[in-house]
């Protein structure tokens, strides 16, 4: 089978395709024969070195995938060859990451597609969408509640929106002029300029401060002057320095929800339903990623870039 994969650390040009054999589905695990792949910043850090598997390589990055059912391990039940999956995964495992022709899951990583989602639009969610399910689960907001949102128009900050509001809460989020229609048409309730014043202009939208902020932008302690007294921050990455005036930290990893097939089966439920929007900006074949993981870091991408086996 080909993989996308490195064998050493460094730019894109590490990344290659291989061929390797086809793994088998162990006992409580599918094999998922892959259509899509995402390309997301944690395969850049992979990629980079940031992230290193204490395994030899070769190692295939990726984290999220879409497909069909090839095989069936040992004790799997209640689904059969064919069936359309989409699923998570970690490349810091012995079998690797997403981005190969054949992968295998196990069953409590992986959840049917709805029907009528088309793969390549479904291998965008269940990374970025559990990101946001632990990310709200964490900050326990009250209908009414607001929350911030920074990186608004990415792929995490879009699902931050719309999630927010299928909960009840006001959204303020951020936006270059070039997204703000887009950002309004995810739900947002107040948008601000993008940028190191948008604390200033959050607070000025909203004296009292924010209940809370999902920060998809990583600007860490830059947003906390945004945030009430004993407010809370869900951040995505490390956070790093100090906080103020009671405000909560609340650390956001996706691996802690990566064997949660209800909460991913209930998201691919409401992106069928149309209240999750599933964007696709780009894809690229297994042997174009360098190309991929170039157009991700250039910044500025609107949805995911998508790796088509």
């Amino acid at each position: 089978m080909r993989v996308v994969a490195l064998r050493q650390f460094g730019g894109p040009e590490v990344l290659e395709v291989l061929e390797m054999p086809r793994p088998a589905a162990g006992p409580g695990e599918v094999l998922v024969r892959v259509q899509a792949a995402t390309v997301n910043p944690t395969d850049l850090a992979l990629r980079a070195g940031f992230r290193r598997p204490s395994l030899p390589p070769p190692y295939i990055p990726g984290m999220e995938l879409s497909g069909v059912v090839a095989e069936l391990g040992a004790g799997v039940e209640g689904m059969g060859i064919d069936d359309e999956v989409m699923a998570i995964v970690s490349p810091m495992r012995p079998a690797g990451g997403a981005q190969a022709e054949f992968v295998p899951v196990p069953v409590a990583s992986l959840a049917p597609v709805p029907r009528g989602t088309p793969l390549v639009e479904a291998a965008t969610l269940p990374m970025n969408g559990l990101t946001v399910r632990r990310a709200l689960d964490l900050l326990g907001l009250r209908p009414g509640a607001t929350l911030a949102v920074t990186g608004a128009a990415g792929a995490v900050g879009g699902y931050a929106i719309e999630l927010g509001k299928l909960l009840g809460l006001r959204i303020a989020a951020d936006a270059a002029p070039a997204d703000e229609e887009l950002v309004r048409s995810l739900g947002a309730d107040i948008v601000v300029p993008r940028g190191p014043e948008m604390a200033d202009a959050l607070r000025q939208a909203m004296p009292d401060g924010v209940d809370a902020v999902l920060d998809a932008a990583l600007l860490g302690q830059a947003v906390l002057p945004a945030i009430r007294d004993g407010g809370q921050i869900a951040a995505v990455r490390p956070y790093q320095g100090d906080t103020e005036r009671g405000i909560a930290v609340r650390q956001v990893m996706v691996t802690d929800y990566i064997a949660n097939r209800q909460a991913l089966a209930e998201l691919g439920a409401m992106a069928a339903a149309g209240e999750l929007t599933l964007r696709v900006a780009a894809t690229f074949p297994p042997e174009q990623a360098a190309e991929a993981h170039r157009r991700l870091q250039a910044g500025g991408v609107r949805g995911r870039l998508v790796i088509v086996f």
